[in-house]
């Protein structure tokens, strides 16, 4: 009787993250930060429509009025966090498959916990100091000075430390856990459903790039049930005052005031840009991983494995 394969540790090459990287950052640069400042926008400002945000937005400056937080924190979100993602997800995967977990489980047990890291190593300062950015500029209409960004994030340093700049930080890990586990298990299942569509039924047919695409931007946009969380930690980070807000926001305190002033409608304002977002960020990952991953290839020498 023949031996089961020894389960060999996938290496993270610098290859990988020089890869997810730099597709993070063109997409981000792209369309990507316009549609985040869409559904933060949203998020905060639940009375308003799209084409209300679109107007709001606009009037605090225009075109660059869609770029508010893209420099520096969401290139710093965007050049970390695919590195974090690889680094975690992949020990994860190894050590539930070595617990017996199968591809399937592993790979969702690697992707949440990859999540979670992501949220607590750069994301949480960066999504907080992204949505001050775009709600601080409630003090402007007032006519009140506006500091600039590395002030505002000096000042609430001094003011409220590690905290303060991590604000909401638990959200947005419960955010990235649900996305990352429902985004691999919803494109698995848009894939599996394509190729019984389509009679690729043999794992070994490759699916052409439109159907990688499809799968990936349906699982990316099915994802957003868990819009509630979004609007959740928005409202933690958020800079707006409101006197009825509770003093210290928590998860369930902060949905219970959303629910309670915006009903279940304003749990889900900011969905649509979300799902737009979801979509550009596969086209980005899918369409362009390829084109990029021969020049990374050129550059570094090395070859690429990671399937972004």
């Amino acid at each position: 009787m023949s031996k089961p394969a020894a389960l060999e540790k996938k290496p993270v090459k610098f290859s990988n993250l020089l890869l997810g990287a730099g597709l993070n950052m063109f997409e981000v640069t792209t369309l990507g930060q316009p549609l985040e400042v869409m559904k933060t926008t949203m998020a905060a400002n639940r009375t308003d429509g799209m084409m209300g945000s679109v107007s709001r937005i606009w009037s605090r400056g225009g075109v660059l009025g869609f770029y508010q937080g893209l420099i520096p924190w969401a290139w710093i979100e965007a050049s970390t966090k695919g590195a974090v993602l690889l680094f975690v997800a992949s020990e994860a995967e190894y050590y539930a498959q070595s617990f017996g977990a199968g591809n399937f489980t592993s790979g969702i047990a690697g992707g949440m916990t990859g999540g979670l890291a992501q949220a607590y190593a750069t994301m949480g300062f960066c999504t907080c100091m992204k949505t001050v950015e775009m709600t601080k500029h409630r003090a402007a209409e007032s006519g009140v000075k506006v500091p600039g960004t590395i002030a505002t994030f000096m000042d609430i340093y001094r003011r409220e430390g590690l905290a303060g700049i991590n604000k909401g930080v638990n959200a947005v890990a419960v955010r990235q856990v649900t996305n990352w586990g429902s985004r691999f298990g919803l494109s698995r299942v848009a894939e599996n459903g394509i190729r019984n569509f389509t009679g690729k039924t043999d794992p070994s047919q490759k699916l052409t790039a439109p159907e990688k695409i499809l799968a990936s931007a349906l699982g990316g946009g099915l994802s957003a049930w868990n819009q509630p969380i979004e609007v959740v930690r928005v409202e933690m980070q958020s800079k707006k005052e409101d006197p009825n807000r509770p003093k210290k926001m928590t998860v369930g305190n902060t949905f219970r005031y959303i629910y309670g002033t915006s009903g279940m409608k304003g749990l889900y304002r900011g969905v649509a840009p979300r799902i737009g977002l979801g979509v550009w960020q596969t086209v980005c990952m899918v369409a362009l991983g390829d084109i990029a991953k021969e020049m990374v290839e050129k550059a570094t020498g090395d070859k690429v494995t990671a399937k972004h």
